[in-house]
């Protein structure tokens, strides 16, 4: 068996915006060194092992493999890659991040025909502000709609424009660099990739991805590691088994790990403080394909697992006992938006399929969330049983929501709010960048939407046939119920997607929505009769025989303010005959909210209960009298 020793080692990022295809060329690498069995099955997207990131198409988790090439590196010695897979969508900017920290370089994934889009700006940015080198890599070069030489030219300019807004000089000087390295053209759903511009519409020239690691092995730098040094090595991310327990994969930067051995522990309170500890390592893991196996020893360089320290967490340091050197703490941006979560205090809790309805184990499953998600922060409310949770954006909070959901949770959650901040007296909230696609007739509807949320324009151009590219600065409030309204208005063709732009002055009311809800006035059951009575005063979220209870959001109206309805009135039976009695009367099909959709259109004084067999909206204060008596002190007040 060849010696650590007698291995070469590159350390990678594949970073690019959403859906251009960053998992898709990671499992192609992984077919073609072969890091699958011969009768192994294997699936599309392998990394995304997740439910719920195969579910909406994304990456949410930063994930780690490695790649061995034998005999690939100087001399004959193997050589390793080890390869992080990244989210695209800013919301998990926190994974890209710590994915960051455990590169030396990173390659940058364009779709040939959409060229550079908001999150391919957020994650540039990231690894330009970390001084790596990036590789431009051109992918789905088979689009039909390809224009390759455009989106090259015009990823470079936003490579120039990032350098040139950066405030360290040096990262500057590096990231200009950048332009003198290889271009890569690829098709990772072909497994092809070359350093020659195969056209646009057309697959690379090529046989496989030997280009992509050429490239890789040569621009990449070695790890600045030293094998001799004493050790130091930083956990960027935590795994758990149910054998092994809490498991952290770490950084080897300097000297060398063993399983077995004693380590400093170096760990931060809640105050940043550092503490030392000693601690032993019971297990270390090494990554091959997609299996982690026992190993003796990794060397600095590597990226490894370990197991035996129970309490370990995201930026700790493992390092030299008799000369203990603590890592600099990863540092994430804050978050953006909050909302409050908490235990299901509907009527109907614990009739929804969850069996955790206690607030101690939300509590203790928003606590064990702290662990792994480093942009996450759980603070108190004024209530006992509920807490505020801040991260990045609306998505990032509806993946924790729907992942305790599943796990048996039933909840109350509240909607989603902006985490403002007060900024030489004056109080400011987060705005977003944001860029729109849209076809020409759909344009008008488009400049409606975002006026109402306080948007300006920036820029507006023509590309492609009869499409239009509009930007726009919005605040971040205007876009917590903007996704589902747009591509109505759009008809589903339009596409949005948007980055921080930082903080700036309140911008102002901002109306939530145009229709108000139809709210229960009674507990019971949904009847037929009282449906088709009442039909034509908006559309409906309840099918006859459901439950329902008092302040229970049933319906939206057509207009902009709440009714109350009496959902559970049942006809009277009498015995005179009529006309109609044997008329089939026809409803029209119930609109099944998401989970997300619930979350949009959810007005200031409602919440959504949440439970594994159904989602539910509801108003905050359920009794009529009780919310029409807090109207009037809220108008009173203010």
């Amino acid at each position: 068996m060849q010696s650590e020793l007698d291995t070469e080692f590159r350390n990678v990022a594949i970073v690019a915006h959403v859906d251009h295809g960053k998992t898709t060329l990671v499992d192609a690498m992984l077919r073609q060194s072969g890091a699958f069995g011969d009768h192994e099955e294997v699936v599309d997207r392998v990394m995304d092992s997740g439910d719920l990131e195969r579910e909406k198409g994304i990456t949410i988790l930063a994930k780690n493999t490695s790649i061995r090439r034998k005999g690939a590196g100087k001399d004959g010695k193997d050589l390793i890659i080890n390869v992080v897979d990244t989210p695209g969508h800013a919301d998990f900017g926190g994974e890209v991040e710590r994915g960051l920290s455990m590169v030396d370089g990173v390659v940058l994934l364009v779709d040939a025909a959409e060229g550079p889009l908001p999150q391919t700006r957020f994650v540039l940015g990231k690894a330009l502000e970390a001084k790596l080198p990036v590789i431009i890599a051109v992918n789905k070069t088979d689009r039909p709609d390809a224009r390759i030489d455009e989106v090259v030219t015009e990823t470079q300019d936003l490579l120039l424009e990032l350098a040139s807004s950066l405030e360290d000089e040096a990262a500057a000087e590096a990231a200009e660099t950048l332009l003198d390295l290889p271009v890569l053209y690829a098709s990772g759903r072909a497994g092809k990739a070359s350093t020659t511009n195969p056209g646009d519409g057309n697959v690379p020239d090529a046989f496989d991805l030997q280009a992509l690691f050429d490239v890789l092995y040569e621009v990449l730098p070695e790890p600045s590691a030293d094998v001799n040094g004493p050790l130091i090595a930083q956990v960027t991310n935590l795994d758990s088994s149910s054998f092994l327990g809490r498991i952290g994969i770490v950084r080897v930067h300097s000297g060398s790990l063993k399983k077995g051995q004693k380590v400093a522990w170096i760990h931060y309170d809640s105050e940043g403080k550092p503490h030392t500890k000693t601690a032993k390592i019971s297990e270390l893991l090494r990554t091959t394909g997609m299996e982690r196996a026992s190993t003796d020893e990794v060397i600095a360089g590597d990226i490894a697992s370990v197991a035996g320290i129970d309490e370990l967490m995201i930026g700790d340091t493992l390092a030299d006992p008799d000369n203990p050197q603590a890592m600099p703490r990863i540092i994430v941006d804050e978050p953006a938006i909050s909302m409050t979560i908490g235990v299901n205090t509907s009527p109907l809790a614990g009739k929804g399929g969850g069996d955790k309805l206690t607030a101690r184990m939300v509590k203790a499953r928003l606590e064990q969330e702290l662990i792994g998600n480093v942009s996450l922060r759980v603070g108190p409310t004024e209530r006992p049983d509920f807490w505020e949770v801040q991260g990045r954006g609306e998505m990032a909070l509806s993946v924790l929501v729907e992942t305790m959901r599943r796990e048996g949770f039933e909840l109350t959650v509240g909607k989603p709010q902006v985490v403002t901040k007060t900024i030489d007296g004056q109080l400011c909230e987060p705005f977003e960048h944001m860029v729109i696609d849209t076809p020409t007739e759909f344009q008008g509807a488009v400049t409606q939407i975002m006026a109402v949320r306080k948007g300006t324009m920036l820029s507006m151009a023509n590309h492609g046939d009869n499409w239009v590219r509009m930007e726009y600065e919005v605040p971040a409030r205007g876009l917590i119920n903007f996704r589902t309204t747009f591509l109505t208005e759009t008809k589903g063709n339009g596409i949005a997607n948007s980055y921080s732009a930082g903080y700036k002055p309140w911008a102002g009311e901002i109306k939530d929505r145009t229709t108000g809800s139809i709210v229960s006035d009674r507990a019971g059951q949904v009847t037929q009769y009282a449906l088709t009575q009442l039909a034509d005063r908006g559309t409906y979220f309840v099918e006859p025989g459901q439950q329902t209870y008092e302040g229970h959001v049933v319906g939206m109206t057509n207009h902009d303010e709440d009714i109350d309805v009496n959902i559970t009135r049942e006809k009277k039976l009498t015995n005179m005959r009529s006309a109609t009695a044997d008329a089939t009367v026809t409803l029209a099909k119930a609109m099944n909210l998401s989970l997300d959709e619930a979350m949009e259109y959810c007005a200031q004084d409602e919440c959504v209960e949440v439970a594994p067999d159904i989602v539910r909206l509801r108003k905050v204060i359920l009794n009529a009298s009780e919310r029409g008596k807090a109207r009037h002190r809220a108008k009173m007040q203010g």
